[in-house]
């Protein structure tokens, strides 16, 4: 008899399966991979942020390291990158797996299934099934990609993100159908190697639910570097011609005429959905929504006595650390403590060259609630180690209650957003204002004071600026 069976052991997963370990629970994981650590770890975060990253030095050393005086001429040897990417992999989901191990975690590698209230099945890859008795179960199983209807991904000419992570040649023209996170992400690591690449999205902007200001830059800044975009209009097919693919295209609204794009690899990025389906949850009376999301309550608990959901399976944003966040309130709330998760700190970054960052509300937002506010904006091409660095592209954008000067939301276009997002966060977790981000002494020359001097300007007293 187990107290805690987490069947899942991504980012969400295997955190609270070690949370309750710690405290005190006998704890089993259920995976259907091989290895732990989920989409993120597999085929996800890590994978994609190890490319990110060598495409970024190699751009660097393409374009940019002849002004600091070092004369290099790259060559690209993609099958060693992709071995980099590889080892990177390796070194966390055995990482996570030496976690388990550490805290005594029982580990299953099959599929998982709830059989009713502290009953899990697992089936095995040879056919052979288990039952696990438990006095709980935690459903991690995350999210997978999203399709187009009428697409047949076949991982070699169309590629999910997962197939975009493992292609042999750098393809000429790439393109990418959807403008969030993950098909900018892609985009620019094949941009970088030399691919032309042009993205459709059926909205009229990139990005949607980001603040439009920093969107707008953001899209500004990627047509500098070679992105095309085709906003506003939606793939309808796309068909093997003479060895390259041929994408038909017509406007989203209206009856415009159609038109066709020629591509040697096409990436479907329009999102992704809940893995909820193949869990028995109708059979046990686990309820979703109209999305396929498990439905839950204040304390994560399904319509099942006993059977909790958290990550990407439940509603919210899709994010790593806010399943890892859940997981640990999970855990807590299961040990008869007071877990919980503040959904209004949840910082979300773009892990793109420059990076986009971003906690709290947007502009938007706040017009929509009628919140009045004020605006602090400080750019990088005012910051001494931006200027130095040459990285002064984007800005730092503070959002602080006009009323009592709390900051809603800060909104990040620039070298290291996503470092520099943390402080913001943890100031809006104290329920921090304005003042008080600007009269927190930073260091010099650092990054980190446009931060300061934004939130200096939403009192009107920038000093750089």
């Amino acid at each position: 008899m187990f107290d805690l069976v987490v069947i899942g052991t991504g980012p969400g997963g295997y955190v609270c399966a070690i949370r309750a370990a710690q405290l005190g629970m006998k704890v089993a994981v259920v995976e259907k991979r091989a290895t732990h650590g989920g989409t993120c770890l597999n085929v996800g975060c890590i994978p994609s942020k190890a490319l990110l990253h060598a495409s970024e030095l190699y751009n660097e050393a393409t374009h940019h390291f002849a002004g600091m005086g070092i004369n290099v001429v790259p060559e690209l040897d993609l099958s060693k990158m992709l071995a980099f990417k590889d080892e990177g992999v390796k070194g966390n989901v055995d990482g996570v797996a030496y976690l388990l191990k550490k805290n005594k975690i029982d580990s299953f590698h099959g599929t998982g299934r709830i059989l009713g209230t502290g009953k899990v099945e697992v089936t095995f890859i040879n056919g052979e099934t288990s039952v696990l008795d438990t006095r709980a179960v935690v459903i991690a199983t995350g999210s997978d990609v999203a399709t187009l209807p009428g697409f047949v991904i076949d991982e070699k000419k169309v590629v999910s993100s997962t197939g975009a992570l493992t292609l042999d040649n750098v393809p000429k023209t790439l393109l990418v159908i959807g403008a969030g996170v993950i098909g900018l992400e892609l985009g620019s690591v094949w941009r970088r190697l030399g691919s032309e690449v042009i993205v459709v999205e059926y909205l009229d902007r990139i990005l949607p639910g980001m603040d439009a200001e920093v969107a707008r830059a953001f899209q500004r800044i990627l047509e500098k570097q070679g992105f095309a975009f085709r906003l506003g209009q939606k793939v309808t097919g796309v068909v093997e011609a003479g060895g390259r693919l041929s994408v038909s295209v017509l406007p989203a609204a209206g009856d415009g005429l159609a038109e066709t794009l020629l591509a040697d690899v096409v990436l479907v990025a329009v999102g992704r959905k809940p893995y909820s389906d193949g869990l028995g949850l109708d059979e046990a009376g686990v309820a979703r929504d109209e999305k396929r999301r498990i439905i839950t309550n204040a304390h994560f608990e399904t319509s099942l006595a006993g059977v909790y959901a958290i990550g990407d399976v439940i509603a919210g944003p899709m994010l790593a650390h806010k399943a890892e966040d859940e997981g640990v309130a999970v855990a807590e709330i299961i040990a008869g403590q007071a877990g919980h998760v503040n959904y209004d700190v949840i910082p979300s970054v773009i892990y793109t060259a420059p990076e986009v960052a971003s906690v709290g509300r947007t502009e938007e937002d706040l017009k929509t609630a009628g919140v009045a506010y004020n605006v602090g904006k400080f750019p990088f091409t005012a910051n001494g180690r931006a200027k130095v660095n040459r990285t002064t592209e984007g800005f730092v954008k503070v959002l602080a209650d006009a009323a009592t000067d709390r900051v809603l939301g800060v909104h990040i276009i620039g070298p290291h957003a996503g470092d520099l997002i943390a402080e913001a966060a943890v100031l809006m977790e104290f329920g921090g204002s304005a003042e008080d981000l600007a009269r927190t002494c930073h260091a010099h020359p650092t990054l980190t004071e446009a931060v300061k001097e934004a939130a200096l300007a939403a009192g009107k007293r920038a000093i750089h600026i």
